[in-house]
């Protein structure tokens, strides 16, 4: 079992009050060889994570000593397992939890550095079945924590029949979240965490994610690069780059006069510093979707087919496959601004119009279609930010499943599974995720009180039932006045991303996994 040894350990033994006296937290046991390189990826068009002597000079800095690693670093890891599992005896879970699990938990601030990293970082979350089980019933204040993902299929769009049985119900009591930089050293901590707990856990299910290989490296399975434009964490992220929206801790994070959600109801204290996180398992239909693009070019008169298929796939999209966004290159990609992380995401949607300022934005989608995917989950001047700000997720996604095999792009036709393993932290999953999901992505009028009241759903993750959806907007060619028109509208025939389940967990605070193991 490879863990480092660090000075910041004992700072979890040391820290201060949370409204409840702070639990102690165990030393690690042995001494550990350091990282000589980080566990993160680090493709130019990310943001990056702050260094924690960045954090540390905030005023007021969040307490990344108690906040599990995984909330506040984001999209970056190299390799990544889920492991989820059901809880046959609580009283063992729990000692082991307190005694051998609670070490070798990874803080936000270990994460910052890769001489403080593990070889293996472990973070860990609950159901609300599996708090239950183990005699946490205290009241979180979110009822979609407590119903579960299953239950709430009908809401998110989901169709449950469709579902990995594994995610079916709630038989789900928790997950370990593994990262490294090989699924070697990942295997490795995983070996050692079932000898702890022996017969005490059951595997429900595993997923293993992995960054694409190559300059594929931070895009997904359709081939986009991801995460872009994650929110800049007040007392967090240092520094803020241009077009980063700043937003509240409480966004993201429990407890605190800054948890929106606060007293109504009351949280319980030990819940402080935690957050709820979104685990959905996305197949991605990589062969169809490249076959529909080359089907449906766009005809654009200066544009090649192959060009038009790959137009048509960057407005679905909202940014073409390097990151440049289409609304400051609407014809064609510019991987130097891609790479530019001071450009890439400092932009509004925003188009000056004259003589009546603003009614131009209620029609002009020449650069970037009303529906677009980037567009409909960050809507960034469609709304106030004061409207939007709220909603904000931060998102730790991992693509999972190999490559497109030869056979497979030859016959347009998916034979192995692949796609994203979707995670998302927020403090309150209705604003959050359920909120983005329901309201703005599946919603065929959003952004709303636009031209065309019929815009259509999220072209890439949007469903109407699994069967075709009509997006208008999608050709630049179709002028405004025809874009209420379904005749102009490009038909996506199926969902080219079908969720196969997921679970809503809670993941705790190291003081509040200290609370829970000796609850």
């Amino acid at each position: 079992m490879h863990r480092p040894s660090t000075l910041i350990v004992f700072s979890l033994l040391c820290l201060g009050q949370l409204g409840v006296s702070r639990p102690e937290v165990p030393r690690r046991r042995t001494l550990q060889p350091r990282r000589t390189n980080s566990m993160f990826i680090n493709p130019p068009a990310l943001p990056g994570i702050p260094t924690a002597q960045a954090v540390a000079a905030l005023d007021n800095p969040l307490d990344t000593d108690n906040i599990q690693a995984d909330i506040l670093a984001g999209m970056h890891k190299n390799k990544e397992l889920f492991f989820f599992f059901h809880i046959n005896d609580p009283a063992t879970f729990k000692t082991k939890l307190a005694s051998n699990i609670l070490p070798l938990i990874t803080s936000t601030t270990e994460i910052l550095s890769n001489t403080t990293q593990p070889i293996t970082a472990v973070n860990i979350a609950f159901s609300h079945t599996g708090l239950v089980a183990l005699g946490v019933n205290d009241d979180l204040g979110d009822p979609d924590f407590v119903a579960g993902q299953f239950n709430e299929t009908g809401t998110i769009g989901d169709n449950p029949s469709l579902w990995d049985p594994a995610f079916a119900g709630t038989n789900i009591h928790g997950v370990f979240l593994l990262a490294s930089d090989t699924v070697d050293n990942i295997n490795t901590q995983l070996a050692s965490l079932q000898s702890i707990l022996g017969t005490s856990i059951t595997e429900n299910h595993r997923l293993q994610g992995a960054s694409r290989p190559g300059d594929q490296e931070g895009h997904e399975h359709f081939g986009f690069m991801d995460g872009i434009a994650q929110p800049a964490v007040n007392r967090f992220t240092s520094p803020v780059l241009p077009g980063q929206t700043p937003v509240d801790g409480g966004t993201f994070l429990l407890g605190g006069d800054w948890d929106p959600v606060d007293g109504v109801p009351a949280r319980t204290s030990w819940a402080k510093d935690g957050s709820f996180l979104v685990f959905r398992q996305l197949q991605q239909l990589v062969p169809e979707f490249n076959k529909f693009l080359t089907d449906n070019p766009l005809d654009v008169d200066t544009l090649t087919p192959e060009q038009g298929s790959e137009l048509l796939g960057a407005r679905m999209v909202g940014r073409w496959k390097s990151g440049a966004p289409i609304f400051l290159s609407p014809t064609h990609d510019d991987p130097d601004l891609a790479n530019d992380k001071f450009r890439n995401n400092n932009f509004t949607y925003l188009v000056e119009s004259n003589p009546e300022p603003g009614t131009e934005n209620h029609f002009n989608q020449t650069n970037c279609p009303f529906g677009a995917h980037i567009r409909k989950v960050h809507p960034r001047g469609d709304l106030d930010p004061s409207v939007e700000n709220s909603h904000f997720i931060i998102r730790s996604s991992i693509p999972y499943g190999p490559e497109v095999t030869s056979a497979e792009a030859s016959s347009s036709t998916t034979s192995v599974d692949r796609g994203l393993a979707f995670v998302s932290y927020q403090s309150n999953i209705n604003n959050g995720f359920v909120f983005l999901q329901s309201i703005w992505i599946n919603s065929i009028g959003f952004p709303f009180g636009k031209v065309d009241p019929t815009i259509g759903v999220d072209p890439i993750i949007g469903t109407v039932g699994g069967g075709p959806k009509n997006i208008s907007g999608l050709d630049p060619a179709v002028f405004y006045l025809n874009q209420s028109d379904p005749v102009h509208d490009v038909v996506i025939p199926r969902d080219f991303v079908v969720s196969r389940g997921g679970e809503y967990m809670f993941a705790p605070s190291i003081s509040g996994i200290s609370f829970i193991a000796s609850a």
